[in-house]
């Protein structure tokens, strides 16, 4: 039976995640790995990580960026840059390259490119050509920068809706632009320590200036550009962190955006929550694919320990114990199993969301230029895009319906609508951006645990090999980044009942189904079940009151909400997952390296696959029968039936209106069949799969 060589390397990975043919997307992964492997794995084996000052070695790191290109990797090529189009997908990959070694050298790569996206997303042009063009290595030394958002609010000021930051009109002479008066002291900003400039988020402290803003301010500006004191963090010590203060007088032309003059009034064209909305919306995705390269990273680490285990005593070369160590028994391959399923449905899920903001962004730039065309703003735009909703909900119920029974011409008039096309790709981008990084980092960060306990004492010291113990506490602080995980679970209690993505959630169950009887192997059969038993709990819980007569589903009940959305982001992983398994399948044969291999390589990652949507739909079952039935209040036990669950016909009454719900979940049980077995399959495939003889970057 075919099995499993060696790790997947590039050529699998292009095909999985959809870059195979982009050449431009492979050079910056190399590229971005020599200085992983390279450069920053020499500072963490050194001890760099020790400091929390930003140190002469760790700044030759910003060189080694620019070297390499990662710093102008989010810039169009008309300002210096080399990938044209979006570039969700390239900065992705280049944030789980780094990851792969460590954290906070991806951090301070990002943070760059976060400073600069509330100039990318919402500047005007001369703003963006101004700072672009400043950003890029082949226009002389860099102007680096800093996003200031967080302000020293109590607990690190996760509260991004409240500013302190403020904004005056500091000189306004008649005929004159405006000058302003910028006073914003942050809290945990990344890259403080050699920022030129700082887009900074602040909120009117002047009647004549309106609402909130961001606004740029550079280091030569008059007044104070205070760097701030360095922050005690105990992860992501590649990355500069520090408390800024800023005080500068600068010109009203700073306001990222632009600004109107309305009866005397300053009003900026976007408010500081719009743009970080619009940033966040896309940024969210890189930092959840940061852990799971941690997770894919600790596969080799940990076999390679678990082999060794026992060699350099008195056993002989060619016994079990000396070749196969600690992997003779189930327990350590099993568990390592369990990583990398993680690690895979989480890399899956990432990338399938940046390659849809790929999709989404000249989507949404159409739609901005249809909006101006035809004079919408406001609530008039807003009800376009509610309109453009609802037909895009229509095309998908068109999609599921056999050819010859659907309005072909409406079909077809709203297949070439540009801003159904936008709502669709929206729809699901407000769902899966929140989901990658809620799952990615908050499981993610769980299952890394299990990697480095994997690992023994020689886990949790300074020179595991891998460096997993500090990959462990920097996925702490990831789960935190650009919104906790309450922040995420908000977001999607709303966007996951649009029904435009509930209609598209309906047809992946079609398709899983169709999937299950070509190829059961990938678990597809669980998983349609599974998103069936979630899709149903959702209706149900939309309707039903618990005990005391209370509605269950609503914006106050986050015990209701927010455990559906986690129950929705294992299904979304595992969905993710599946689809690159099919892709893999189809596309592999095509590649002469992968074809090689292809059999075995397809098979070990599909037996993942299933290990993976197993534990997903029992997460996702154990959760839904929880709502279901936890909000009902428990039989009353008498004599006659102490020792049991209630009487038969209090149970009975318990399951009125419940029988689909049980009969779902009945069924779901018995899609688990094979699932075990795949992971046996899967256990002895790794045990028996090629691995360097050493690691690719030092300890």
């Amino acid at each position: 039976m075919p099995t499993l060589h060696t790790l997947p390397g590039d050529d699998v990975r292009q095909i999985l995640w959809r870059f195979a043919e982009r050449y431009d997307l492979q050079m910056l992964v190399q590229s971005a790995r020599t200085v992983a492997r390279g450069p920053v794995a020499r500072l963490v084996a050194a001890g760099e990580r020790n400091s929390h000052e930003w140190t002469e070695a760790k700044n030759a790191l910003l060189q080694a960026f620019d070297d390499a290109g990662i710093t102008a990797a989010a810039l169009d090529p008309e300002y210096g840059g080399f990938i044209p189009g979006p570039k969700n997908l390239a900065l992705a990959l280049m944030a789980f390259e780094l990851s792969w070694v460590d954290g906070g050298a991806a951090t301070c790569s990002l943070a760059g490119h976060l400073a600069l996206a509330p100039i990318h997303e919402r500047g005007t042009p001369e703003q963006q050509a101004t700072y672009m063009s400043k950003a890029s290595p082949q226009n002389g030394p860099p102007s680096r920068g800093a996003f200031v958002l967080t302000e020293p609010l109590p607990f690190v000021g996760v509260e991004t809706g409240i500013l302190s930051g403020k904004l005056r009109v500091a000189e306004w002479q008649e005929g004159q632009e405006p000058i302003l008066q910028v006073d914003k002291r942050g809290r945990f900003i990344t890259n403080m320590a050699f920022a030129d400039f700082a887009t900074v988020a602040v909120d009117s402290d002047d009647p004549r200036i309106k609402g909130s803003c961001m606004v740029v301010v550079e280091k030569d500006d008059p007044g104070q550009f205070d760097r701030g004191t360095p922050a005690r963090k105990l992860v992501h010590q590649l990355s500069s962190t520090r408390d800024p203060v800023f005080s500068l007088r600068v010109p009203a032309s700073r306001i990222i955006g632009g600004y109107t003059v309305e009866g005397g009034t300053i009003v900026p064209r976007h408010s500081h929550s719009e743009i970080i909305a619009s940033v966040f919306r896309r940024t969210r995705v890189t930092v959840g694919l940061m852990t799971a390269a941690k997770l894919l990273s600790a596969v080799e680490p940990v076999l390679r320990y678990a082999r060794n285990r026992f060699r350099g005593g008195d056993l002989e070369p060619g016994s079990p114990r000396y070749d196969q160590g600690l992997q003779q028994k189930e327990d350590v391959l099993h568990r390592l199993i369990d990583v990398w399923s993680t690690g895979e449905a989480a890399a899956s899920l990432g990338f399938a969301t940046a390659r849809l903001f790929d999709e989404l962004d000249p989507l949404d730039r159409q739609k901005d230029a249809l909006f101006a065309e035809q004079g919408l703003t406001g609530r008039k735009a807003l009800v376009a895009l509610k309109q453009a909703s609802a037909r895009a909900t229509t095309f998908l119920k068109l999609s599921a319906q056999p050819e010859e029974e659907r309005d072909q011409a409406q079909y077809e008039a709203l297949e070439s609508d540009p801003l159904v096309a936008f709502a669709l790709k929206d729809a699901l981008a407000n769902v899966l951006c929140p989901a990658c990084k809620l799952w990615n980092t908050g499981h993610g960060a769980n299952v890394m645990r299990e990697a480095v306990s994997l690992m023994g004492g020689y886990g949790i010291t300074e020179d595991c090999p891998g460096f997993l113990g500090q990959k462990w506490m920097d996925a702490q602080l990831e789960a935190t980044y650009e919104g906790p995980e309450a922040v995420q679970r908000r977001q999607l209690s709303v966007t996951m009942t649009q029904e435009t993505f509930l209609e598209q959630f309906r047809l992946w169950i079609a398709e899983l189904r169709q999937l299950a009887a070509r190829k059961p192997g990938t678990g597809a059969c669980a998983l349609a079940t599974a998103m069936q038993l979630w899709l149903w709990t959702l209706e149900h819980l939309q309707q039903a009151k618990d005990a005391d007569g209370t509605r269950l589903f609503g914006s106050n009940r986050q015990g209701v909400s927010f455990a559906l959305a986690d129950a929705l982001c294992w299904l979304l992983a595992s969905h993710c997952q599946v689809m690159d398994i099919v892709e893999l399948e189809a596309r592999g044969p095509e590649n002469p390296v992968v074809a090689e291999g292809l059999a075995g390589t397809l098979g070990f990652l599909t037996n993942l696959c299933h290990v993976q949507v197993a534990r997903a739909t029992g997460e996702v079952g154990r959760i839904c029968a929880e709502l279901v039935f936890g909000y009902n209040r428990h039989p009353a036990c008498d004599d006659q039936v102490r020792g049991t669950c209630g009487g038969a016909e209090e149970l009975d009454a318990t399951e009125d209106g419940l029988t689909a719900f049980v009969r779902l979940r009945t069924r779901l049980d018995g899609c688990l069949t094979g699932s075990r077995l795949a992971k046996d399959h899967a256990a002895e495939a790794l045990s028996r799969v090629m691995i360097p003889e050493a690691a690719d970057y030092p300890a």
